[in-house]
Order: structure tokens, then C-alpha cells, then sequence
């Protein structure tokens, strides 16, 4: 399964103009925080181009909110990786840290952690600069998204420490909170500095927007990162879920991953065709009609900037002759040990 896999996506989204500024600082922070460890380690990371991501992801954010943003992306990918299917113990640590990764928002802001490692002590610094000028409604969504994210990271590697696999249904569901979109689709208001209405947030066809999202941008990763989780021995994939619950070859689990992916991505379309009703059922203002438009922008600027940047990263890379791909042949997914201590 080639990780260029292609969809047909019915609109495009913008680009930032702060690559090149934000990526030096970045990049530097990201060693100054001992998030990477080794020269192997760094040359891995970059190969990765998360600031491509960022920059088509967040394509409104200012300068140095969009460095802010490149530094907690960071956070996520490193801490995602550092499960080892050798080291089935380590699902413990992972745990212990996730649970700190959770505990930090709901602290006051700058408070010190309580466990301690590259991941959670560069968390408290990007979280104190992410929630600034940010509501209180806006950080307890966030919150809880993220947390359900960081649960359920730490649920898959305990079935993976224990081998277990799941049916299609239950992957499904299990891979929308394990993605990250939600919380994503959030920053996204952090990004440009607004705050889509709770009531919006609460209704059917946001939600129903939002999880559609999550699906399709969830799919597209899975098709893209195949050939990556497959190195590594990962289970934790559609294609993988498909080919077990069939009994089909994986050229037919991959068809039929696409097929998935483009029939949610058809179910997010007509989520957003339906806002117009919603705005007019909740009566809102032209000011807060403003808020949902970026609101779905938010999500439109994941789905595509996602995808744009899939296809190239050296993260999915399909064929690797680094020590990186050793280590994803012994089923690490990393090769720096960000959860000991500083």
C-alpha cells in the first residue's frame, strides 16, 4: 500500500507564510527540551516535517503562535511513539505519564509537573501558552478531548501489550478518539484567536460534523501509515482490522479502507451543508454565524492539510534505510526514551 494514496477532496484550504520562522524555532526548542536525544533521534524527527503539518493545519495562526503550535504537534507524535512491543512492561510508564499529560490542563496554568520527563515537563510550557487568553469554555472542552485522546492512547497500548485485537465496529470507534481530531479541531480556535458558541458545539450536526471529520482524516492515516505500522507489528490499523475480520487479501482490506474513508468523507459533506439550518434553527447573530463558518474551516483546514502533508512526510515513508526503521522492525516506534526522567 503506497503511502501517495489519493482522494478526491471537493474543496482546498490555505497555506501559512511562516514556515521558515517558525520551523527554526521550533527545531530548537524541540532540542532544548531534550524531545529528541540522539542526532539519529533528530534527523528522524525532521525527516517527519511536522511543520508542513502545521502550517497547512493552521494556516491563520500569527508567527509565534504558529511556533507554539509546531512545539505541542511535537508532543503528541514523540509521545505516540514510545510504546515498545518488546518492553510490554513500559505500558505502565505510559500510562503514569499520559495520566500527568491529562492532570496538566486542568492545573493552573504554569504549574509544575508532578511527573517528570521531556514529554510532561515541555507539555505544562506549551499549555500555559496555548490556554493564554482562551475562555474557560474553550479550555474545558479542550481538556476533555484531549483527555479522552490520551485515555484511549494508553488503552491501545495496553491491548497491544496483551495482543489483542479488535472487530471492525469496535475499531471504529475506538480510532476516533484515538486520532486526536477533536481536540485538534479546537486549536484550530485557538489559532486564530475565536471561539465557536456552545451551543453550536452541542448540537447533532456539529458533532456529527466533527466525528466525520475525525473518521475520514483517522482513514486517510491509516491508509498512509501502513506501511510504517506494518514494520512495527502495529494492529491498530484499518487495513489491518479489515484483512483479520474478512479473511481478504490486503490489496481488498486497502480497497475497502478507501471505500470507508471516501463514503465518511461524503458524510462530512453533508454535515456541512446542513449548518446553514442549524445557524437558522438556533437564530444566531451574523457574528456568530462568522464563528461556525471558521469553526468548519477548522475542520476543512485538518482534513486537507492532514492529507497534503501525509503524502510526503518521511514519518509514512513506505521504504526507510535509517536507524529509525531498524527500531520500527523491533516494534519501537521511537528512538529517543522520552519518558525518563530530565
Amino acid at each position: 500500500m503506497p503511502q501517495d494514496v489519493r482522494f478526491d477532496l471537493p474543496f482546498t484550504t490555505p497555506v501559512s507564510e511562516h514556515l521558515a520562522y517558525a520551523r527554526e524555532q521550533h527545531l530548537r526548542w524541540v532540542r532544548e527540551m531534550g524531545l529528541v536525544r540522539s542526532q539519529a533521534g533528530f534527523e528522524e524527527y525532521v525527516s517527519w516535517d511536522l511543520p508542513q503539518a502545521a502550517i497547512r493545519t493552521y494556516p491563520h495562526a500569527s508567527a509565534d503562535d504558529m511556533v507554539v503550535l509546531m512545539n505541542w504537534f511535537s508532543l503528541a507524535f514523540l509521545f505516540d511513539d514510545q510504546f515498545d512491543t518488546g518492553r510490554p512492561d513500559r505500558a505502565d510508564r505510559i500510562a503514569e505519564v499520559a495520566r500527568e499529560l491529562i492532570a496538566t490542563p486542568l492545573r493552573p496554568a504554569g504549574s509544575e509537573p508532578r511527573v517528570v520527563c521531556p514529554i510532561t515537563v515541555a507539555w505544562a510550557e506549551v499549555w500555559a501558552q496555548l490556554s493564554d487568553g482562551m475562555s474557560l469554555a474553550w479550555r474545558t472542552r479542550f481538556a476533555a478531548s484531549w483527555g479522552r485522546f490520551l485515555v484511549a492512547h494508553s488503552e491501545e497500548v495496553d491491548l497491544a501489550a496483551r495482543g489483542a485485537a479488535l472487530g471492525l465496529e469496535e475499531y471504529t470507534d475506538f480510532r476516533r478518539r484515538t486520532v486526536g481530531i477533536h481536540h485538534s479541531i479546537d486549536a484550530g480556535e485557538r489559532s486564530r484567536r475565536f471561539e465557536v458558541p456552545a451551543q453550536v458545539q452541542a448540537h447533532p450536526v456539529m458533532i456529527g460534523l466533527r466525528d466525520a471529520a475525525a473518521d475520514t482524516i483517522g482513514f486517510m492515516n491509516d491508509i498512509h501509515s501502513f506501511e510504517r505500522e506494518k514494520r512495527r507489528g502495529d494492529g491498530h490499523n484499518l487495513i489491518v482490522v479489515l484483512r483479520h475480520e474478512r479473511g481478504c487479501s490486503w490489496e481488498e482490506a486497502a480497497d475497502d479502507a478507501i471505500r470507508m474513508t471516501t463514503e465518511r468523507l461524503a458524510d462530512y459533506l453533508e454535515y456541512e451543508a446542513k449548518v446553514p439550518a442549524m445557524c437558522d434553527e438556533l437564530n444566531l447573530s451574523e457574528a456568530d454565524r462568522d464563528l461556525v463558518r471558521m469553526g468548519v474551516e477548522a475542520a476543512r483546514h485538518w482534513i486537507n492539510g492532514n492529507y497534503e502533508w501525509a503524502l510526503t512526510t518521511g514519518r509514512y515513508a513506505a521504504v526507510k534505510d535509517s536507524p529509525a526503521a531498524v527500531a520500527e522492525e523491533q516494534g519501537r516506534g521511537s528512538l529517543d526514551d522520552l519518558l525518563t526522567a530530565v
